[in-house]
């Protein structure tokens, strides 16, 4: 299987030298409703800058119109009204990422990202209010962040909703703002605060024509009481159920941007950048073995396979940002060569240099096989990458094309104060 399925990307992959080069991947994609680009690693700048380059290239091209991040709803709040002009406070991108205080800050707050920031705020300069693009984060973690905006929000414009903010608010306020020990006593002694927050969902949702649509406030309130809702699930289900809480995250991102959808009237077009294990169709995977599902799966379900584009990114060696503990200080980390038989191995064998390979009907049973495919998170332990760093896959039916980045280097974060969860 392996000397074959190296000839088979020596025949098909097509060399990746300089941005023009994308442009072959970019006749793929026309109609889609949303492109996925991954990652296979939460810390690689090259990752960062070939997604940049394509969401560019989609975004002046072809007409798509918002931008959704592994990030959280209320600190992308903040670098969409930077780059909507909406924010006179802030002189840069660089101010805008400090918002991003939640740990692991260097997957947003980090130099690559500042400088697409600043060509989003450029390109937006030069189009209609409403044709500039947006940027938003649809993670489900950021509980308390997003009731502060919620219950100020409903101070400030004195909603008849904030009563039930309140109520909310106050029913979180014992745990300090501590996800652990808001899971520990809604698992374990069924002390959570499930009612309040749903009640406070439906009240929003019922009466969110309320709202004013000035900068985005009626999206922002109900993505937020989403969150809400979502959140406190997820925090109850984690200590208990890994596989539930996978599922509750992942599906909570659907719904983000569903709503985001709905905010644009339907007529939006996505680009979505999360890890490779959220883009890439898990059915394709043995997550679907453990009955998790994700963000590819869900939209290839929910809009069609021929409405969704994702593009996997994978890497041989290089540098990485990560940590070895959850929590702890960000370094930098030598990665090793990918392992033997894997996917990212036999793409070396294949040749040196960057390689993109575009999956159709006419090639897509040429990689059909089953391989090892690496995936390092914001904690990485490259000593014991054979034991959990590998998802086996079948590449052609996880994504519609992948890139292929031979040497990669970390990314350069910004000095931020972090928040740990």
């Amino acid at each position: 299987m392996g000397n074959n399925l190296i000839q088979t990307i020596k025949d098909h992959a097509v060399p990746l030298y300089e941005a023009d080069d994308l442009n072959i991947l970019l006749n793929e994609i026309n109609d889609q409703k949303y492109v996925l680009l991954g990652e296979s690693s939460h810390g690689t700048a090259e990752f960062y800058n070939i997604r940049s380059e394509i969401s560019k290239k989609l975004i002046t091209e072809k007409g798509f119109t918002f931008l959704a991040v592994e990030g959280d709803w209320p600190s992308c709040r903040q670098v969409n009204r930077y780059i909507k002009g909406w924010d006179n406070k802030n002189k840069s991108a660089r101010d805008i990422l400090a918002s991003f205080n939640r740990w692991p800050t260097w997957m947003w707050a980090n130099e690559e990202m500042a400088d697409f920031i600043e060509w989003l705020k450029t390109y937006n300069e030069g189009q209609p209010e409403d044709k500039k693009v947006g940027f938003y984060g649809i993670d489900v973690y950021s509980l308390w962040e997003s009731l502060d905006e919620i219950l100020n929000y409903f101070r400030k414009t004195n909603s008849p909703h904030t009563e039930a903010a309140q109520k909310a608010f106050a029913c979180f306020e014992p745990f300090n703002r501590k996800a652990e020990k808001y899971a520990a006593s809604a698992s374990f002694y069924s002390e959570g605060c499930h009612d309040e927050v749903i009640e406070l969902l439906t009240k929003i949702q019922l009466h969110k024509t309320n709202e004013s649509d000035s900068e985005e406030n009626s999206l922002n309130i109900e993505v937020n009481a989403l969150i809400a809702a979502n959140a406190e699930s997820y925090y109850r289900t984690m200590i208990i159920d890994d596989n539930a809480s996978w599922n509750i995250r992942d599906r909570h991102m659907v719904e983000v941007l569903n709503k985001i959808n709905e905010f644009y009237h339907n007529k939006a077009k996505g680009i979505v950048w999360e890890h490779n294990t959220h883009v890439g169709d898990a059915r394709a995977t043995d997550m679907a073995n453990e009955g998790l599902v994700n963000v590819g799966q869900l939209l290839r379900e929910r809009e069609g396979e021929e409405n969704i584009f994702i593009v996997g990114f994978g890497t041989n060696r290089g540098t990485v940002i990560a940590a070895d503990n959850w929590g702890a200080k960000p370094e930098k980390i030598v990665m090793p060569q990918a392992e033997a038989g894997s996917w990212e191995n036999i793409l070396y064998q294949a040749g040196p240099g960057n390689k993109l390979l575009i999956f159709n009907r006419d090639n897509k049973h040429l990689f059909h096989n089953t391989v090892r495919h690496r995936a390092i998170g914001v904690v990485y332990h490259p000593a014991h990458e054979h034991y959990g760093n590998y998802v086996a896959s079948r590449i052609s039916e996880r994504y519609n094309a992948f890139i292929y980045v031979h040497d990669t280097h970390a990314l350069h974060p910004l000095e931020t104060e972090q928040v740990y969860i």
